[in-house]
């Protein structure tokens, strides 16, 4: 049975589908087309609707001078709380200089300095400056841009609703847009889909960000890992009722010299590390949560006064300050942490296979054991320049497998409103959690249900149920629940404190818990702990 026999209004035949239009996902299918493979990749945006496009602060890569790759490992390491895997971080570190060298061929564009060489930054977490950049803090855009430019096919407002598979793996996937309901018919697909940051009502993702590809991951039977360790950004542009996307305040404006203070112009972090301002960025948030505590504050402040020609090197914060009615040169720039990287995700080996045959993951969406308890700042892009490659390289493997992708996809999975569901998860599974919290919130969750009924609003469609924008909206609220009920109870299982992932009832790391919390979906679609291992196994 094909598509179009239930339905569908279009088809579409690749050899391997890309799910996602950010970093990972067009480095996977320039790759994979170099070598001959029919990519085509399927963006729930537009062209601009990435996670990639935000990112400010640039890439972590080893200096040619003054710097080792022993060291960004050491550095890597010691933000990831114990649970990055070693030889993960190595392959990956050892790769990037290679992977830019490539993007840089590709057309992308970095600052330079009086030298005339790349010019380099120094963030949270790192022993030196090794962060590359663009356009001053618009380093994701200019990375956008040329992949972007490599004239890849990609079908935009497209959203992926299924991966289906069958006894050899997978055989395409189902997908909504503008036409209606169709299908790709491939036996290999990429998860590139990037993060959660929609889980919090605030946070530095894309409104797309729904966690889709943890979802589909789960629902198409492949295990996920340390979804407990979400990275709050401690450095958030704040506004009273703030809410959605939030601008970010890099991690470079520290690294320039800017100092966090409180209301009374103390420092944040002084004591609390010997990096104080540019420790790993758990840490700083944590601080910056104590100290609102303590005040009874909403926000705390960035003093960035002194930092020279601040709207030369940081145009587009520049921007976002004066929208709010900050000049950054006369004036404290009030911040606070919101919601900004999944630390764990898609469990795969270090060529993005998952357990499923002919299901890849790359990107925010996986887990390849580099980021462990807490992402060392800019090594995300690293890893989607990185793994992007092998994995569109892997798929290869995949050529000759059947790709019928018949059946129906099931859109009507249980869901919380998504309201309802950011403020739970807001208020029980921040930047401290503790056990009484994270069981009201995972009682809150189970009491998801199937609704198949026509909603309007929380992006659905005015149009009846059948409508995409509605199929699409209740896509993403039953992502978002099936991944909050794994997250929290990843975050349960966790009695310690470890990395970003800090219980406030468990304050201490536990030497013994040193290892991953590995979730898969049961037979009856809730999640379930399959083991802790330390470090993961690759999947087979």
């Amino acid at each position: 049975m094909t598509g179009a026999q239930w339905g569908h209004a279009w088809e579409e035949h690749a050899d391997l589908v890309v799910i996602g239009g950010g970093v990972a996902g067009l480095t996977a299918a320039r790759a994979a087309a170099r070598r001959g493979l029919r990519v085509l990749i399927l963006s729930k945006g537009g062209p601009s609707d990435t996670a990639t496009q935000y990112a400010q602060g640039g890439i972590a890569v080893v200096a040619p001078h003054g710097d080792s790759a022993d060291s960004h490992v050491a550095d890597t390491l010691a933000a990831g709380g114990g649970l990055c895997d070693p030889d993960a971080v190595r392959s990956i570190v050892e790769a990037g200089p290679d992977a830019v060298a490539a993007l840089t061929d590709l057309g992308a564009v970095f600052d330079l300095g009086r030298d005339g060489q790349i010019s380099r930054t120094r963030e949270g977490g790192h022993s030196t400056r090794r962060i590359i950049h663009a356009g001053g803090d618009a380093t994701g855009a200019e990375v956008q841009r040329a992949l972007s430019a490599a004239g890849m096919p990609v079908l935009f407002g497209t959203a992926v609703l299924e991966v289906v598979t069958g006894p050899a793996g997978v055989q395409g996937v189902i997908a909504v847009s503008e036409r209606g309901a169709g299908v790709v018919h491939a036996p290999a697909a990429l998860l590139a889909t990037g993060g959660f940051g929609q889980l919090y009502a605030s946070s530095t993702n894309p409104a797309g960000a729904t966690a889709d590809g943890v979802a589909l991951a789960l629902w198409a039977g492949a295990a996920v890992a340390d979804l407990e360790f979400v990275q709050f950004h401690p450095t958030i542009l704040y506004t009273p009722n703030g809410v959605g996307r939030r601008p970010l305040i890099s991690e470079a404006v520290r690294g320039e010299g800017a100092r966090l203070v409180d209301s009374r112009g103390d420092s944040v972090t002084a004591g609390v590390h010997p990096r104080g301002d540019l420790a790993p960025r758990d840490v700083v948030s944590r601080a910056i949560a104590a100290r609102m505590r303590l005040l009874g504050d909403d926000h705390v402040y960035l003093d960035a006064r002194e930092v020279d020609g601040f709207t030369r090197r940081f145009p587009t914060i520049t921007m976002s300050c004066r929208a709010a009615g900050i000049d950054p040169r006369r004036d404290l720039i009030p911040v606070v942490p919101a919601a900004h990287y999944q630390c764990g995700g898609v469990v795969t080996d270090l060529h993005g296979r998952t357990g499923v045959p002919g299901l890849y993951a790359a990107g925010e969406v996986a887990r390849t054991g580099l980021h462990g308890a807490n992402r060392l700042a800019s090594n995300s892009l690293l890893e989607g320049l990185v793994m992007g490659e092998r994995a569109g390289l892997a798929a290869m493997e995949r050529l000759g497998e059947p790709a019928n992708a018949a059946g129906r996809p099931r859109p009507f999975r249980p869901a919380l409103s998504r309201s309802l569901l950011q403020q739970t998860m807001t208020e029980h599974a921040s930047v401290v959690r503790d056990g009484a919290g994270l069981a009201l919130a995972a009682g809150i969750l189970d009491t998801a249900r199937y609704d198949e009924s026509p909603r309007v609003g929380d992006g659905a469609s005015a149009g009846g149920a059948g409508a995409p924008a509605d199929l699409v909206a209740r896509f993403e609220d039953a992502a978002l629940t099936v991944t909050a009920r794994a997250l929290l109870l990843a975050a349960r299982v966790r009695t310690e404190s470890r990395g970003c992932h800090t219980r406030s009832d468990h304050p201490h790391a536990v030497a013994s818990a040193a290892q991953g919390t590995v979730v898969r979906l049961d037979a009856t679609g809730a999640p379930r702990v399959l083991a802790q291992q330390a470090p993961l196994a690759a999947p087979s």
